[in-house]
């Protein structure tokens, strides 16, 4: 049962181009990572639903709030630990940007 979270078009979804074209590989591996890998296994075939869409953009937000705080010294961090957790979140960050990326060009071209 579909709701306007989880609704997607009953089409497929169109091809992809340009930008979305070249992320999509890394918008599987982070869907994989995140255990949400679409029933087809990849999103060039599977719609974003508008959930995952607004998760990934929310996720986006975050991850460069964090990256802001642990640049700022908020937490007064070891310099180690603040690299370390700027390239987890950066990469999280990229991942998540990547889905949201391929969700914008699949809403664009329907």
């Amino acid at each position: 049962m579909s709701n306007r979270f989880t609704a997607v078009p009953s089409l497929p979804p169109p091809p992809l181009a340009g930008t979305a074209l070249r992320l999509v590989r890394l918008a599987d591996a982070f869907m994989v990572t995140m255990i949400s890998r679409p029933a087809s296994g990849s999103l060039r075939w599977t719609w974003v639903t508008p959930a995952t869409l607004l998760l990934a953009a929310a996720s986006v937000v975050a991850a460069l709030v964090v990256i802001a705080a642990l640049l700022a010294g908020i937490g007064q961090w070891p310099g180690a630990l603040v690299l370390i957790g700027t390239i987890v979140c950066a990469g999280f960050g990229a991942g998540a940007a990547s889905v949201v990326a391929v969700g914008i060009e699949q809403r664009r071209h329907h």
